[in-house]
């Protein structure tokens, strides 16, 4: 298939439609591809009804798919939709180009796709930075790693669905990329979360202490973003707690992999882990404040 395939003419297959997968095959669908999708809670496939092919496994999906793509929450869910009797790999043709946008640990990708080759299958390691909003709208980024004839092939369908592609190296080169970003990431918020409470605790006035902090030099567009969120004790998720404690332990672990040890990624770790344990893990992000505060969970 030629990177100026006819939209129309293109099957893809979407498995996961949490709150990522859901924009993104909402957008395939609205570009005029042929879609398959699948969840493992049928209610969350529900909205496709009429506007996609809705299947009851990975294998179903993928059926015929020149395009499998994978959204889901971490090793463990990408390989319940990947392996096995009903996996997708299961149901792929030769010659599919199969990628797996989650935030994934790197020997999982490796093993990904070597499983993905042994079945004649092109993959592509392409995580994603943005949240809900951006895979609605269709302006995710990707990161991508695999053959550079293999990204030339999905550059069109990844480009419905996002407004920059990175290609960054070999299969694994996305991942590992994703899981720098999100540790980066992680580790400002770990401290944001900190500084909020400490603010809290001082006696100064908060909006005043927290405007000047926003117009200094910590104030990150992420920091901005989820200070906003704090400020106005909106958790409605955009980015789960419990998934930003998996990143930063996926990350840790890559770099000991590397005899690098992320000593501030292991705190942010633990800081995001305890707020998952004490009861926020489906809230956003912004919610590893409450717990650093010492709110109870609801």
């Amino acid at each position: 298939m030629s990177a100026q395939h006819n939209n129309a003419q293109a099957k893809v297959a979407v498995l996961g439609l949490g709150l990522m997968g859901a924009g993104m095959a909402r957008k395939l669908v609205e570009a005029g591809y042929t879609v398959a999708v699948y969840n493992r809670n049928p209610h969350k496939a529900a909205p496709f009804e009429g506007i996609a092919r809705i299947a009851e496994s990975p294998r179903e999906a993928a059926r015929g798919a020149d395009f499998i793509v994978c959204m889901v929450a971490d090793d463990d869910a990408s390989g319940a939709m990947w392996l096995g009797e009903n996996g997708a790999f299961n149901g792929a043709r030769p010659g599919a180009i199969c990628i797996d946008s989650s935030t994934l640990s790197t020997e999982w990708v490796a093993r990904w796709a070597a499983e993905g080759a042994a079945r004649q299958c092109a993959c592509l390691d392409a995580p994603v930075t943005g949240s809900r909003s951006q895979a609605a709208a269709g302006e995710l980024n990707f990161l991508v790693g695999g053959l550079p004839e293999v990204v030339a092939r999905a550059t069109p369908l990844l480009s419905t669905m996002g407004k920059s592609i990175t290609p960054l190296g070999p299969i694994g080169s996305g991942a590992m990329f994703k899981l720098i970003n999100n540790f980066v990431c992680g580790v400002q918020l770990a401290s944001l979360a900190e500084a909020m409470a400490m603010i809290d605790r001082s006696g100064l006035d908060r909006a005043k202490a927290v405007e000047t902090l926003m117009a200094g030099a910590p104030a990150s567009p992420l920091v901005k973003t989820v200070t906003a969120r704090m400020m106005s004790a909106d958790y409605t998720p955009n980015f789960l707690v419990r998934l930003m404690a998996k990143d930063l332990d996926y990350a840790a672990r890559a770099a000991q992999a590397m005899s690098l040890e992320l000593a501030t990624a292991r705190t942010a770790h633990a800081t995001f882990a305890g707020a998952a344990k004490a009861g926020f893990g489906e809230e956003d992000i912004a919610a590893v404040y409450k717990y650093v505060r010492g709110d109870a969970a609801l």
